[in-house]
């Protein structure tokens, strides 16, 4: 009994995990039957077993440290299901609109407390942390509700991802002010010049020299090792960057980047996201952990206050800005109310700032309990931002008109279906699932009619035509899908839109490999002919029943569609029989 008290009391924190795991359980399970989202069940968790709530858990600073491991691995996921050129295309959201949100949040909330009585550096250090928006809480919700693709999900993690390199010049200027120091210019020069460097360095050298150890270890075949390998790139890379004076977050973030880029992404991808769920979930936890009772008991309305206005001032801030973007109304609101609170990094930043004696201790806890009470709110205002923007789109709706001039006004940055028979359908119902925004076009009139009567965005209307096109706003769109079935008609639509739209992203279902070629020639970004594909299917299915590893058959199918498949296996026999 000895023994097993000692080993019982040898293994640290093991009381808090267990209390850790059991709330969350059951906080979630409970939240989850009554359809409420998971992020709030982990945040309620949280609070009911911190110093605010039962007390079970002492060493909340210890948990809050370990718990960022979360946003690293979260980040990490982004990073994965982005690429190099969509990061690019995404550039004038990530420097346009998120470094104006950033400064712009940062002045508005300095001039309000100095309207309050605060002065010089105080003024820097509070509009800075509190311009920023929780990037974990933000980005899960939005996966949880399906809207990562959407565009709000494009907004949001445009801004986010330019707050959290935003972090680094704040940390710099706190340190700075805290040391009396007077270059802050030609501090901020050395960091943000060694933080190019070290970026440039991760990647030039992830890219050239990721993808030979990936395959070593690939080819050991051993799942342990290849799971260990990838938890070794994210926090090697997190810990280059801290060393580097950047985010972990940040150096996890371009680690996801450079394993996109191989073949090996999707089973990372599978590998990491337990890991990613676990540890975010104990990072809500410490956020709810985190308010401060004792701050909520001396000053109840001043809080409500502080986080009321914080919202309402980002979120007016946001939207605006959406607006000047040429966003639509509904993404606009909504983007507003999702960033309007507070966010992790705030900690990071205020707690420099104490230890700096750039903020009093009183001042700094004020500042942290508005942050954790304003990110509590972020799943309801979520929600509540949803049924707002229904509204919207239903009140423009009414006063618009039912034909296809509706499409021109109410559509932007979309994706148009040509043809909705059972392919368009299916690929409509993937983009609505992702809450892509559509419009298709179909000659059927019967079709049409019966999916109009859903509310889903069919209208009559030849792909071909020029005129057809722009009413439902294809200069606006963000990429095409052809899936009519008559081979010639989808040839035409496609030759006529590559004319009109030369860098549209086109993608086209094919009926045979002769006209994969003929869609190719014309300029589609990728051709998928439909019954070749359904044979790769069938035939991969039929290797992994006989025993082929499930791994060799996909690879046995993807060396077929790297060939663009210009060569049927029978033509490589004698006399057309297969070898």
């Amino acid at each position: 009994m000895e023994t097993l008290a000692a080993s019982d009391t040898g293994i640290p924190f093991l009381r808090e995990a267990v209390i850790l795991l059991a709330s969350s359980v059951v906080a979630v399970a409970v939240l989850h039957r009554l359809r409420i989202s998971p992020v709030l069940g982990y945040l309620v968790a949280g609070l009911a077993i911190g110093p605010s709530g039962l007390a079970l858990v002492g060493h909340v600073e210890s948990v809050r440290t370990f718990a960022e491991l979360g946003v690293v691995f979260l980040l990490f996921m982004m990073g994965l299901d982005l690429s190099f050129e969509r990061l690019k295309s995404m550039r004038r959201m990530v420097f346009g609109l998120g470094g104006l949100q950033v400064l712009l949040s940062a002045g508005a909330i300095a001039a309000v407390v100095y309207g309050l009585g605060f002065r010089g550096p105080e003024l820097v250090v509070i509009g800075g942390a509190l311009a920023l928006s929780s990037t974990a809480v933000v980005l899960q919700v939005l996966i949880d509700r399906g809207e990562m693709a959407s565009r709000l999900g494009r907004v949001c993690f445009a801004v986010l991802l330019l707050q959290d390199l935003a972090v680094v010049p704040l940390l710099v200027v706190v340190n700075v002010l805290g040391s009396g120091a007077e270059a802050l210019g030609l501090a901020l020069a050395l960091t943000s010049a060694k933080a190019v460097v070290a970026i440039a360095v991760i990647l030039f050298v992830g890219r050239y020299a990721l993808r030979a150890p990936l395959r070593a270890v690939a080819a050991t075949r051993s799942s342990e090792l290849f799971m260990a390998f990838a938890l070794l790139v994210i926090l090697g890379t997190g810990w280059l960057t801290h060393v580097a004076g950047l985010s972990m977050a940040l150096g996890a973030f371009l680690a996801g980047l450079l394993l996109a880029e191989t073949e090996f992404r999707h089973q990372v991808e599978t590998d990491i996201g337990p890991f990613k769920g676990l540890l975010i979930g104990l990072f809500f936890m410490a956020v709810g952990m985190s308010v401060d009772a004792d701050v909520v008991a001396r000053a109840p309305l001043a809080l409500i206050g502080a986080v009321l206005g914080l919202i309402a001032l980002k979120a007016l801030i946001v939207a605006a800005l959406c607006l000047l973007f040429a966003l639509p109304r509904a993404v606009a609101l909504r983007a507003g109310l999702l960033l309007g609170p507070g966010g992790e990094f705030a900690f990071v930043i205020l707690t420099t700032a104490i230890a700096r004696q750039v903020l009093d201790d009183t001042t700094a806890q004020f500042l942290l309990a508005a942050t954790t009470l304003s990110i509590l709110l972020t799943p309801g205002l979520a929600a509540l931002s949803a049924s707002l923007a229904e509204r919207l789109d239903s009140a423009q709706a009414r006063r618009g008109s039912d034909g296809i001039d509706q499409a021109r006004d109410t559509t932007d940055d979309h994706v148009v279906i040509a043809g909705f028979g059972r392919v368009g359908q299916t690929v409509a119902a993937l983009l609505g699932a992702q809450k892509v925004s559509f419009v298709a076009l179909d000659l059927d009139p019967s079709r049409v009619k019966e999916w109009r009567a859903r509310g889903v965005p069919v209208y009559y209307g030849d792909a071909s035509r020029e005129d057809i096109l722009e009413k439902i706003g294809l200069s606006r769109a963000a990429a095409l899908i052809i899936t009519i079935d008559d081979p010639e008609a989808a040839r035409r639509t496609l030759a006529n839109i590559r004319r009109k739209s030369p860098h549209l992203p086109i993608f086209v279902r094919a009926h045979d490999a002769s006209h994969l070629k003929e869609l190719q020639k014309l300029g589609a970004a990728a051709v998928v002919p439909e019954t070749l594909e359904s044979s790769l299917t069938l035939a991969r299915h039929a290797l992994e029943a006989l025993g082929t590893p499930a791994e060799a058959a996909e690879r046995l199918a993807a060396e077929v569609r790297a060939l663009g498949y210009a060569e049927k296996p029978a033509e490589k026999g004698k006399s057309g029989t297969p070898t």
